[in-house]
């Protein structure tokens, strides 16, 4: 097993660790030992949420893990009902204050509710938190190209990243081109799709046999060599390693290929376009 993942380098010349932790539906209580051995394990990168209730936890688990705060790249998010310049800058102190850090590695908008539509002012007030220093980069969370297109339009601010759904099952290649020519990064969240049925696809489960691995580091594997940023998320110790276990094996072409014809378009979560829980 590697010390850590390698880094992927953002359009604003930070660079990210490929292969993080997501705290995404971990309960507060559970959330600091988890993160406490996925930082043991080797991960450096936790991505967390002010939606997902547990900031305050990952930054306890960091703070007592041993390692410097610049060793450990924490992601955080906006959430929806704090659309605006004002409210998604009094987001992120609060979000600061929980993690009990003076500054992020990133900051997303989680959603762009364009229900709403404030997601370019939201955009705009995060490219004043990045000139403050207080995030040393940011993105967006969910966004689709027009929603891309038009804060990029309007800011002139490329983000660093799109977090967005992505697994075999759901591989977004227009929006995954659309990223590689305007040098954002794509990070994947529910890399293994929800409810575990992916995981016993016979196309994955063969692939596994033939070298010597899980499923889920099949999947994993194969976001890696896609470039993907991958986030996969687990509280069982066993996991948590194993899910980091994927940089000492390659898939070949042939496999590579196998997955990718997988692709249905099937969501397992919200869809960007019409999504606005929360949201004022």
């Amino acid at each position: 097993m590697p010390d850590e993942a390698p880094h992927l380098q953002l359009n604003d010349g930070n660079a990210i660790p490929q292969l993080g932790f997501g705290v995404f539906q971990v309960p507060p209580e559970e959330t600091a030992d988890a993160v406490s051995h996925a930082l043991g394990t080797g991960y450096r990168l936790i991505d967390t949420a002010a939606a997902y209730g547990n900031e305050a936890a990952v930054g306890e688990a960091i703070r007592s893990s041993g390692l410097d705060r610049d060793e450990v790249y924490v992601t955080t998010k906006l959430w929806n009902g704090d659309h605006g310049r004002g409210a998604a800058l009094r987001a992120f102190e609060r979000s600061l204050e929980r993690l009990g850090f003076d500054y992020v590695d990133l900051y997303l908008i989680h959603w762009p509710v364009p229900s709403q539509d404030r997601y370019a002012e939201t955009w705009r007030a995060l490219t004043q938190i990045r000139a403050d220093g207080r995030a040393r980069s940011i993105g967006v969370s969910n966004f689709l190209i027009e929603h891309l297109e038009r804060i990029i339009d309007d800011s002139g601010v490329v983000p660093a990243v799109n977090q967005i759904e992505l697994h075999p099952r759901l591989q977004q290649d227009q929006l995954r081109t659309f990223h590689d020519e305007h040098g954002i990064l794509t990070e994947a969240w529910s890399p293994l799709a929800r409810g575990g049925d992916l995981l016993h696809e016979a196309t994955i489960t063969d692939i596994a046999s033939a070298v010597g691995r899980s499923p889920a580091q099949v999947i994993l594997r194969w976001h890696v060599q896609l470039g993907n940023i991958v986030i996969p998320k687990s509280v069982t110790p066993e996991r948590i390693e194993e899910n980091f276990r994927v940089f000492d094996f390659e898939l070949d072409d042939a496999q590579m290929n196998a997955i990718s014809e997988l692709d249905g378009g099937e969501r397992t979560g919200p869809h960007p376009a019409t999504f606005a829980a929360g949201a004022r």
